[in-house]
């Protein structure tokens, strides 16, 4: 998978996916709509959930729409232009990217919706399960970390399951990744003080 790498195309998938997973979408959106800067409230994230806290909908599903298509778009344009072993490192890339944008001192966001977008352009299937654990545990217990969690715990079985090992491995990573900078909201959904869906700032 990686033999037709070079340096050069690797480093070249790299910055691709760095460059794309690092646009701030959220905070681009929000400062557009007028309403400031999203860092200054709620969780102080620049995701789709603390954009939700503003009250607007429209611009929160903006938000995952585009953090989710900037990941995909990474994946897609690698693999055209170098292949699938440019791919993954374009992939993992944007991930980081998205965590730490360079542009905002490397403070980003969560990743979950770029971690969906990934998961369309490697293993579509999979992406569709994740988008149905997240709405099923986000209906039961209106917590969009909780659902985040579960989803990405189960994405990589899946991927396994189906026979993307290399997938698997490389969504085992961002998984746990994810739950790393999630830690905040696990603390808070065990001492149960964790801020449900739809809540405002």
């Amino acid at each position: 998978m990686f033999a037709d790498l070079t340096l050069t195309t690797t480093l070249a998938a790299l910055l691709l996916g760095y460059l794309l997973g690092s646009i701030p979408f959220g905070l681009i959106l929000t400062r557009l709509a007028g309403l400031g800067d999203i860092r200054a409230i709620g969780s102080g994230n620049i995701g789709t959930t603390n954009v939700l806290r503003t009250g607007r909908k429209d611009l929160a599903a903006a938000t995952l729409i585009l953090d989710a298509l900037k990941g995909t778009a990474a994946v897609l344009l690698a693999r055209h232009f170098w292949g699938d072993g440019a791919a993954v490192f374009a992939g993992l890339a944007a991930f980081v990217g998205h965590l730490f944008p360079i542009w905002l001192k490397f403070k980003g966001g969560k990743g979950v919706a770029t971690y969906l977008g990934l998961l369309a352009a490697f293993a579509w299937p999979i992406a569709v399960f994740f988008a149905l654990v997240w709405v099923l545990v986000a209906f039961t217990t209106r917590y969009s970390s909780a659902s985040a969690l579960t989803a990405s715990l189960l994405s990589p079985i899946g991927l396994l399951l189906m026979g993307y090992q290399r997938e698997a491995l490389l969504f085992t990573v961002l998984s746990v990744a994810l739950w790393v900078m999630h830690r905040a909201n696990i603390g808070r959904l065990l001492n149960g003080t964790e801020s449900r869906i739809g809540k405002k700032a």
